[in-house]
């Protein structure tokens, strides 16, 4: 998710100093929000975050847990994967509702009666007319842009524009070969998390086009609609380097005159 050293987050002194006489409520949505952006995340990295004391983020933690908009989850070391899970803050499924899915239960009845008159194939052809018009609208985005990395970098930065909440992490670094080496796009937020739950078919779909975007074949991890607490697209960079050529071999054929007695 997003790095709380992002040189453009730093440069905004809203994000990092309470605004003076702020409302305990504009504080907590804030709290609400970096959750979204950097979940799942820490209590003291989102104190470091927002500048806030580790008792005043606790506080607030605690308010939105008892709401119901934040949960804790218990992740291992991502690194070693030794000692205690840390605890971890992201979304709650009605933390996600709160950010915003108005008449998606109109959608959702309006599909269900789709797929009764038409057959599921309706549902379909419905959700990939859908990401075809977001795919058209991203190609300008991706297009001329050097290197699988960065044209992941500015489908996140498209998809955080039209909410998403989107960001980028690179996986396998520290690989020995070069194949391991992946991009994970994440997603934060999906504005129709509830109608995707009903309907898989459009996260299949959104796939496919990102697949078709970046040009190389990716893989989804976990969706928000499946329970996840983001969005997860596996893209597999190191598929997108040229191997070294192995050194060519000249078999000599001797013929029966030449062969040694």
């Amino acid at each position: 998710m997003y790095s709380s050293k992002n040189p453009a987050l730093a440069d905004d002194p809203a994000r990092i100093v309470p605004a003076s006489g702020e409302t305990e409520e504009r504080t907590r949505d804030r709290v609400l929000y970096s959750v979204l952006e950097d979940g799942p995340v820490s209590a003291a990295e989102l104190g470091e975050r927002l500048g806030f004391t580790p008792a005043a983020v606790r506080r607030h933690l605690d308010a939105l847990s008892k709401e119901g908009l934040v949960e804790v989850k218990l992740v291992a070391n991502q690194r070693t994967g030794a000692g205690r899970p840390s605890r971890r803050y992201v979304l709650s499924h009605r933390g996600q509702a709160k950010m915003g899915n108005d008449y998606l239960d109109i959608a959702t009845d309006a599909l269900t009666e789709l797929g009764r008159a038409a057959g599921p194939a309706a549902i379909e052809a419905f959700a990939a007319r859908r990401f075809a018009a977001m795919e058209r609208r991203y190609r300008p985005v991706v297009e001329g842009v050097d290197g699988l990395e960065d044209r992941a970098e500015a489908l996140s930065e498209a998809l955080s524009a039209d909410g998403f909440v989107a960001s980028t992490r690179k996986v396998g670094a520290n690989s020995p070969t070069a194949t391991m080496l992946s991009v994970q796009l994440c997603q934060g937020h999906c504005p129709i998390q509830d109608l995707a739950r009903e309907f898989p078919v459009f996260c299949e779909m959104e796939t496919q086009a990102f697949s078709r975007l970046l040009g190389v074949d990716v893989r989804r991890l976990s969706t928000l609609a499946s329970g996840g607490h983001v969005c997860t697209t596996h893209i597999p960079v190191g598929r997108n380097q040229t191997p070294q050529r192995a050194e060519k071999r000249t078999r000599i054929k001797i013929t029966k005159q030449e062969r040694p007695r």
